[in-house]
C-alpha cells in the first residue's frame, strides 16, 4: 500500500476491520483479574478476622480462672450429663448449658451426685475437690461456647452482606471480631452470648423471610426459641420477633393479612416448641426439682408466669428471677456506690466499655439505615431488636456489667456498617480509619478483655475506678495473682479479700482474710479484688487508706503494701 493510501486509511478508520485493538483486550483482562482478586480476597479476610478473634479467646480461656457464674453453669451442665435432671440453676434455661455440656462430655469430669450444696458449692466441689483438673475441665467447657461465638460472627456477616453489601459485611464482621466485650464474654461458660447470638439468627432469618417466608420462618423461630431457652432476659424478643415476622410478610406481599398473622403464629408456636424441647433433652419426665426454694409471685407478675405456656420447671425459673429482682442490690458506677439500679446504667457502661471507634461507627450507621431510603427497610431487623431488649434490661435492678446487653455490639455492628454502603465519597474511608481505631485499641488490651475501658477513660488500667463486678472483676485473674506472688513476692505475708468463685489454696496462695484481725496484725502484702475495693467500707477501707498499692494483676486485683 502506498504511503498516500495508508494515511487515507488512518484518516477515515477502518471500520471493516474485525481485529481487536490491544488496549480493549488489556482492560477486559484487568477486569477480570480484579474480579479473581476479590473473590479470593473476601474469604482471606474472612479467615484473618476470624482466627484473630479465635485466638484471643482461646487465650481468655487458657489465662483465666473460673468467673463467678462458670462454676455454677458447669456444675448444672454436668448434673444434666450424669443425672438428667432439673435441679441446679433454676433461674436460668437448659440450652445454653446444653451447650456447656458438649464440652463437659469430652472432659469427662468426675461427679458425686451425692454431693449437698448450694448450686455454688456444688460447681467448686466440682472443680477443686473430685478428683478433676480445673484448667482442663473449664477449657472444654468453654470452647463450645467459643464455637458458637465464631458462627454468630459468621451471622453478622451474612446479615450485613446482605442488607448492605460485601464491603458493609465485611466491615461489620471487623467490628464484631474486634468487640472487647464479645471477646470477653465469648470465652466464657456462660450464657450471655449464647442468648443475644440466637436472637439476632432469629432477625436475620426474618430478613430472609421477606423472600422466602416458608424456608426461613420456621428457622427464625426456632432460633429464637433457642434464644428464650438459654436465658430469660430474651423473653422481650418473643413478644417483638413476631411482629417481625408479620413485617416480612405484610411488607413484601400487602393486603395479606391472614398470612402475616399465620407467620407470626408460626414463628411464635415453633419458639415455644424448642423451649419444651430443651427441658424435654434434659429430662424426659420434666421434673421440677429445684435445688433452692421456689418464692411466690403475686400480681400481675404471678399472673404473667402462670399464663406462659413453658414447663413448669420454666416457670419457676421465672419466679426465682422475679425474686432476685426485688433483693437489694449494690451498684457501682462512676465511683459511686449505691443500694438499687440506675436507669441509665447500661447506656454509661457501654460508653466506658466500647471503643470510640465502635461507637463513632454505631452512630454514622444508624443515621445512616434511617436516613438512606434504600436501606431503611433494615430498620425493624437491624435497630428495633437492641432498642427494645436494651429498654428492657435497663428496667433490671442488678446493675452488674455490659453482659446484660451483648445484643448491642451484635446487632450494631451490622447497623454501623451502613456507613461503607452510604455513596459519598468520604464515607469508605472514615469508616476504615475508624475500624482502625477500633482494631488498635482492642489489640492493645490483649489479653485483658474483661476489664476493657475505651481510652477516653483510661483504658483497662482505670476501668476499676468507674465500674465494678463482671466489667472489671468477676475472678478470672486468681491464676495470675498465684503466679505473680510466686515470682516477685516470694516467702511475704499474704491477707486476701478475692471475690470469685476459685480456691485460693488450690493455686498455692496461702492467705488469710485481714478483716478477721485488729488492723494492727495486719502487716506485709494486702491483695483486693477490685470489686471489694468499690465496695470497700469500714475495716477494710481504713486497711486500704492505710497501705500502699505496689502492683495490679490483670487489671483486677490490685497489690498494697502495708
Amino acid at each position: 500500500m502506498m504511503a498516500s493510501e495508508q494515511q487515507s486509511v488512518l484518516d477515515r478508520g477502518d471500520l471493516d476491520d474485525p481485529r481487536p485493538t490491544p488496549r480493549p483486550a488489556l482492560a477486559v483482562r484487568a477486569a477480570a483479574a480484579l474480579r479473581a482478586r476479590r473473590r479470593w480476597l473476601v474469604p482471606v479476610l474472612v479467615v484473618l478476622l476470624l482466627a484473630q478473634m479465635a485466638a484471643a479467646m482461646v487465650t481468655c480461656a487458657l489465662r483465666q480462672t473460673p468467673t463467678i457464674d462458670e462454676p455454677v453453669y458447669v456444675a448444672t451442665a454436668t448434673d444434666y450429663l450424669h443425672e438428667h435432671r432439673l435441679r441446679y440453676n433454676t433461674e436460668h434455661p437448659p440450652l445454653g448449658k446444653l451447650v456447656v455440656m458438649a464440652g463437659i462430655a469430652v472432659a469427662d469430669p468426675h461427679y458425686d451426685p451425692s454431693y449437698r450444696g448450694d448450686q455454688g458449692q456444688v460447681g467448686r466441689h466440682l472443680l477443686y475437690a473430685s478428683g478433676n483438673d480445673p484448667w482442663r475441665l473449664m477449657l472444654w467447657a468453654r470452647l463450645p461456647v467459643i464455637v458458637l461465638t465464631l458462627l454468630f460472627a459468621l451471622v453478622v456477616l451474612a446479615f450485613a452482606r446482605e442488607v448492605l453489601g460485601t464491603a458493609a459485611g465485611l466491615l461489620a464482621l471487623a467490628l464484631y471480631c474486634f468487640s472487647p466485650d464479645l471477646i470477653a464474654h465469648g470465652s466464657l461458660a456462660t450464657l450471655d452470648v449464647p442468648a443475644a447470638g440466637f436472637v439476632l439468627t432469629s432477625a436475620w432469618l426474618l430478613w430472609r423471610a421477606r423472600h422466602r417466608p416458608r424456608r426461613y420462618l420456621p428457622l427464625a423461630g426456632a432460633a429464637l426459641g433457642a434464644a428464650v431457652a438459654t436465658k430469660m432476659s430474651a423473653l422481650p424478643a418473643l413478644g417483638l420477633l413476631p411482629l417481625l415476622a408479620v413485617v416480612s410478610v405484610w411488607g413484601v406481599r400487602p393486603g395479606r393479612l391472614r398470612r402475616a398473622l399465620t407467620a407470626a403464629a408460626a414463628v411464635t408456636v415453633t419458639a415455644v416448641a424448642v423451649v419444651w424441647l430443651s427441658y424435654l433433652a434434659v429430662d424426659p419426665r420434666l421434673r421440677a426439682e429445684s435445688a433452692v426454694p421456689v418464692p411466690a409471685i403475686h400480681g400481675a407478675r404471678g399472673l404473667l408466669v402462670d399464663l406462659m405456656p413453658f414447663p413448669e420447671a420454666y416457670r419457676d425459673g421465672m419466679r426465682v428471677q422475679f425474686g432476685l429482682e426485688d433483693q437489694p442490690w449494690q451498684g457501682y458506677l462512676f465511683g459511686h456506690l449505691y443500694t438499687g439500679s440506675r436507669w441509665y446504667y447500661l447506656p454509661a457502661a457501654l460508653l466506658v466499655k466500647t471503643p470510640l471507634g465502635m461507637l463513632a461507627l454505631w452512630a454514622a450507621g444508624t443515621v445512616a439505615v434511617v436516613s438512606v431510603r434504600r436501606l431503611r427497610p433494615a430498620v425493624p431487623y437491624v435497630l428495633v431488636p437492641p432498642a427494645v431488649l436494651l429498654a428492657s434490661a435497663m428496667t433490671g435492678s442488678r446493675d452488674f456489667g455490659t453482659r446484660y446487653a451483648l445484643f448491642m455490639p451484635m446487632f450494631l455492628a451490622v447497623g454501623g456498617a451502613a456507613v461503607a454502603a452510604v455513596r459519598l465519597r468520604w464515607s469508605r474511608p472514615l469508616g476504615g480509619a475508624l475500624l482502625l481505631f477500633v482494631a488498635v485499641s482492642s489489640l492493645r488490651t490483649f489479653p485483658f478483655y474483661l476489664p476493657y475501658s475505651n481510652e477516653a477513660f483510661g483504658g483497662p488500667a482505670k476501668t476499676h475506678l468507674r465500674l465494678h463486678d463482671s466489667n472489671v472483676d468477676w475472678g478470672q485473674d486468681l491464676g495470675r495473682l498465684a503466679d505473680r506472688l510466686r515470682e516477685r513476692y516470694p516467702d511475704e505475708r499474704v491477707w486476701l479479700v478475692y471475690k470469685g468463685s476459685g480456691i485460693p489454696s488450690y493455686y498455692g496462695i496461702h492467705a488469710a482474710d485481714p478483716r478477721t484481725v485488729p488492723p494492727g496484725e495486719v502487716h506485709g502484702l494486702l491483695v483486693v479484688s477490685d470489686s471489694s475495693v468499690a465496695k470497700a467500707r469500714g475495716r477494710l477501707a481504713a486497711l486500704i487508706a492505710s497501705s500502699r498499692a505496689i502492683d495490679d494483676v490483670g487489671h483486677s486485683i490490685t497489690v498494697y503494701r502495708r
